[in-house]
């Protein structure tokens, strides 16, 4: 059986949280979600090739990294544009 590897500070505890935060939303919560994320200032959104995206997310935690102790909630912006991947 294959063992799942997460990134720093993610568990499967923390993912099960996140698939039913995503999964247990309604269509205009995930649009309020994803529109929020598009007016956050200090965040830009963008759209790129799909696979650049792992590259992308791991420059993004290194600086998090780099700059944080502990550990922090998701980037609601990455959330979303994933969801939007995975509808896609």
């Amino acid at each position: 059986m294959k063992r799942n590897r997460f990134p720093a500070g993610w568990n499967e505890a923390r993912v099960r949280r996140v698939l039913e935060h995503y999964e247990g939303q309604t269509e205009d919560e995930a649009v309020a979600e994803d529109e929020a994320a598009f007016q956050s200032r200090g965040q830009t959104v963008m759209v790129v090739p799909n696979r650049l995206v792992p590259e992308i997310t791991r420059l993004i935690e290194r600086r998090r990294l780099g700059r944080q102790s502990g550990s922090e909630g998701p980037n609601k912006a990455l959330q979303a544009a994933a969801r939007r991947v995975r509808r896609g």
